[in-house]
């Protein structure tokens, strides 16, 4: 009887011991569950209340769920107080996208003429040297000494004085003087130029050549005394009726602008004037290294007040674009990732990767699909991003990219 009761006691005390034990590191587990830290200054982490040591405010304590997923962060009312952190429902809404780009004014170049040489020959003046130059249709542009032209001088000078001989010496000449008045015409002679040889004397191996174009000089590609090949390029003249604004747009903005879209240009140098121009190119080739698409905007300029090199600023305007528009805020830009937090429950946010769009007026496109039932934070993303950091050591995101 004595054992029996010795073999109870025993057992109730082994019982005793577990239950103690096991208390004591659930007790345990939970104290290392809990910390102590001050909004004010997250770095501050006891495992005791107190003050403190920075601010001398009481500390919070904080408390890490198990039940707290991986890409989520639980926090107290102090501290969403204390963060400013609000949140704004998730709903398609319907915007007018308003997105400003910057560019150079540059030369149309579709309307610039090169005037070249018609035959092989030496450049025996240039009446037109100078940049920036303005030259006018007929206006004389070089002279140019050319044997080539000059035996073709002479035989048109041949054979209209052979028109005078009787017979069918006198048809043949016709035929020749045609010929000859052809080949002068395909050399670039006017037709004043080629009469003018009737009544010379002396054929000349020198002739000048006037401007077929109206423009302003943008290139003086040879000077005088050089040799030009047949088809060499002397002189270019740009109409700076219409010049080109290239723009640099993001590849996500890119592909809702359409060719002939017109856009409202702005200047440095004119700040009450505003023109109308029109999208007259979209580069197909996205820059790998920027990830910028080449956008070509034609602006007139009928008064030439506008000059090639001056800044323009380009409003292009989307009316009644619909889609997901959270503030710019509300979005954590990373490297190769960009994320949002939701508030999947009170006091609990949850971390969420998102492909964004355009960003217009302070507002930002998410294009991926989110849980509409939910919540998006829309001031103190940050400040949740920096205690999830401080609380786990890693970002959010980390290893993860779109």
């Amino acid at each position: 009887m004595q054992i029996i009761k010795k073999t109870i006691l025993l057992l109730l005390f082994i019982a005793s011991f577990i239950a103690c034990k096991e208390n004591k590191e659930n007790h345990s587990e939970h104290k290392e569950n809990e910390f102590y830290t001050c909004s004010m200054h997250p770095q501050i982490k006891e495992d005791k209340p107190g003050k403190c040591p920075i601010c001398h405010m009481d500390l919070n304590k904080i408390t890490r769920s198990d039940k707290v997923a991986s890409n989520e962060i639980s926090l107290s009312n102090e501290q969403i107080k204390l963060g400013n952190i609000t949140t704004q429902s998730i709903s398609e809404t319907q915007n007018t996208v308003d997105q400003k780009f910057i560019g150079i004014l540059t030369t149309n170049q579709e309307k610039v003429n090169t005037l070249s040489a018609r035959s092989m020959g030496r450049i025996e003046k240039l009446y037109v040297k100078t940049t920036g130059e303005y030259v006018k249709i007929n206006q004389p542009v070089y002279q140019l000494y050319s044997e080539d032209i000059a035996i073709a001088k002479q035989d048109y000078y041949t054979a209209y004085k052979q028109l005078l001989f009787p017979g069918e010496f006198g048809k043949n000449a016709q035929n020749m003087l045609n010929s000859a008045k052809q080949k002068l015409s395909f050399y670039g002679l006017s037709n004043s130029q080629i009469e003018s040889l009737k009544s010379t004397n002396e054929v000349s191996p020198y002739t000048t050549f006037y401007s077929t174009f109206s423009g302003y000089v943008s290139e003086v590609m040879m000077p005088e005394g050089s040799y030009a090949m047949e088809g060499s390029g002397i002189i270019k003249l740009a109409n700076l009726n219409t010049l080109w604004l290239e723009i640099q747009v993001n590849a996500n903005y890119a592909g809702s602008i359409k060719i002939g879209q017109k856009s409202i240009l702005s200047f440095t140098d004119f700040h009450d004037k505003t023109v109308t121009s029109t999208v007259a190119f979209i580069n197909p080739a996205i820059n790998p290294d920027t990830r910028l698409v080449l956008i070509r905007l034609e602006v007139p300029n009928n008064n030439l007040e506008l000059k090639p090199g001056m800044q323009a600023t380009a409003k292009i305007i989307k009316p009644k674009v619909k889609g997901i528009f959270v503030p710019t805020d509300a979005v954590i830009r990373e490297e190769k990732a960009s994320y949002i937090w939701v508030e999947k429950s009170h006091g609990v946010y949850e971390n969420i990767l998102v492909e964004t769009g355009i960003e217009t007026n302070g507002l930002i496109e998410i294009k991926s699909e989110i849980d509409t039932s939910k919540k998006v934070v829309i001031t103190g993303a940050y400040g949740i991003n920096s205690e999830y950091i401080f609380r786990n050591g890693v970002d959010p995101m980390e290893g993860m990219e779109m």
